[in-house]
């Protein structure tokens, strides 16, 4: 039950956190710093007795939960799961010391909070029945949804319905979809089901077996997020505290991404490379489009939000191209993502409590004053735009790399994304940082520093032995879903039809 076990610490560690600042202030934050830093130990601890996760899926806990219909609470995990889980309570410990003197009001509650988010999200990605994963999934919103409505700015209020009903609807497709694949088991076998490797071997015609892919792509697309359904995101990034934002920047959208591995290409193989074309083009709208609307922005949060819906783009063209290195970069791009976008809205928080603005029209020259500042922002933006020696460069490199083989042209279009990033992450740089001075402010503390070379640290020892990931990646995902997809995709997919199809639509 280790990994019940690390749930449980996250959640009830949230609830002593909440009770105990009620009896003595700043104790809260000291008791969800500790809780994450003893999970994050069971993690490890667990990972050195159990090698073969790196080497196949391990089945952790499966015991009877509502039997009538043949529910299980069922865990497991693998060197996928292990990488997230690892990245969540990594920033999780970024999200309790960025909030650190941010949060003053109801801040036993704003950690309960916190804490139940990243116990949801730690659920998601150990779950192996799929109505246990929605529990999960549905787990992680509410309180997220809190953190942006109590604890945010301006517009909090809008900013969280605005996401709560976007991830609602698409959950309940999801639902839908799950629901339907227990009655189909039923009808097959005689009994419910929603065990994850039962369902991956029922036989399904291809008109529902595409229908209940795409509920299941909508629910991650939204998350991920992807064009057309990513608008929740540049109005919640904006609007989060600091901490919420690194938790969504960094981790939230990579839940989508897991969905997309996890569940869309192995229990749809099929419809999956039939949608491939789709997919595809709207990873390469989402890099483009993303990448332009980071531009024009004068907001530091929503340029950073901007700029991570042109990331998740990648990602999404890695994994519909079916491509073994494309594949190897989404995961390098996912870890890389989660570290520089969390990097980028602690800066921005950490700003933002020095001059009470995210107004880049207001900032200026501030190197003078703050070096320190001035010296890791350029950093975290030279790895945002893939800066060689540093993490996003492998990543999206093997991304382009890889998918070029199937779509030549689309990477070439998603190469373009690569030149945008560069040109607003310098914008950023040279807007806050740059030319006259407007503000004088005060230079990182120590905690401050502790929380950038944490971040600086990771991308560059990661970005110059990549392979400490790449020899963890689940072999189940190295060279497609499964057999049956890559047969699919080299049928379907013809070497560049993803530029036909787009005219077409």
């Amino acid at each position: 039950m280790i990994l019940t076990q690390m749930v449980l610490v996250l959640f009830v560690g949230g609830i002593l956190a909440w009770a105990g600042e009620n009896h003595r202030p700043n104790m809260g934050r000291w008791i969800s710093l500790m809780a994450i830093i003893f999970a994050f130990a069971l993690l490890l601890d667990f990972a050195h007795s159990n090698n073969e996760l790196f080497h196949q899926y391990l089945t952790i806990a499966n015991i009877p939960w509502i039997t009538t219909f043949n529910i299980h609470y069922a865990t497991g995990i693998d060197s996928l799961s292990f990488i997230l889980i690892a990245l969540t309570l990594l920033l999780g410990v970024i999200c309790v010391l960025v909030s650190w003197q941010e949060i003053t009001d109801n801040t036993g509650f704003y950690y309960f909070n916190l804490m139940a988010s990243i116990a949801g999200i730690v659920g998601v990605f150990i779950a192996t029945d799929l109505f246990l994963f929605f529990f999960f999934w549905e787990a992680m919103l509410l309180p997220m949804t809190a953190l942006i409505a109590i604890w945010g700015h301006e517009n909090r209020h809008y900013a969280a319905i605005k996401f709560f009903i976007f991830t609602q609807v698409s959950s309940l497709l999801m639902l839908i979809a799950i629901i339907s694949l227990a009655l189909i088991h039923h009808q097959q076998t005689g009994s419910y089901s929603f065990d994850y490797f039962a369902l991956k071997q029922m036989l399904l015609s291809a008109d529902v077996e595409f229908y209940l892919m795409l509920a299941f792509f909508i629910a991650f697309a939204v998350k991920l997020p992807s064009f057309p359904v990513h608008t929740w995101l540049p109005d919640a990034h904006t609007q989060a505290p600091t901490a919420g934002s690194v938790l969504l920047a960094g981790v939230l959208l990579k839940t989508g991404a897991y969905g997309l591995i996890r569940f869309v290409l192995e229990l749809f193989p099929k419809a999956s490379a039939e949608f491939a074309n789709v997919a595809v083009l709207l990873g390469v709208i989402s890099i483009l489009y993303g990448a332009k609307m980071a531009f024009a922005q004068t907001d530091f949060k929503r340029l950073v939000a901007y700029s991570s819906i042109s990331h998740m783009g990648f990602v999404m063209l890695a994994l519909f191209s079916f491509q073994q290195i494309a594949y190897h970069g989404a995961l390098l791009t996912i870890v890389a993502h989660g570290l520089s976008s969390a990097a980028l809205f602690s800066m921005a928080g950490m700003l933002y409590s020095r001059l009470h603005s995210r107004d880049l029209s207001q900032m200026g020259g501030m190197f003078s004053s703050a070096p320190r500042m001035g010296g890791m922002l350029l950093a975290f933006v030279a790895a945002a735009f893939g800066l060689p020696g540093l993490l996003n460069f492998v990543g999206e490199f093997m991304i382009l790399t890889g998918s070029f083989k199937v779509y030549p042209t689309s990477v070439i279009f998603a190469a373009i994304g690569l030149v945008g990033s560069a040109i607003y992450g310098m914008y950023l740089f040279q807007q806050s940082f740059q030319g006259p001075s407007k503000q004088v402010i005060v230079d990182l503390s120590k905690r401050e520093i502790i929380i950038c070379l944490s971040l600086l640290a990771l991308l560059i020892s990661l970005g110059l032995f990549p392979e400490t990931l790449l020899m963890h990646f689940p072999e189940q995902y190295r060279v497609a879903a499964n057999a049956t997809a890559t047969a699919t995709a080299s049928a379907l997919v013809p070497a560049d039809s993803v530029i036909n199809l787009g005219a077409n639509l």
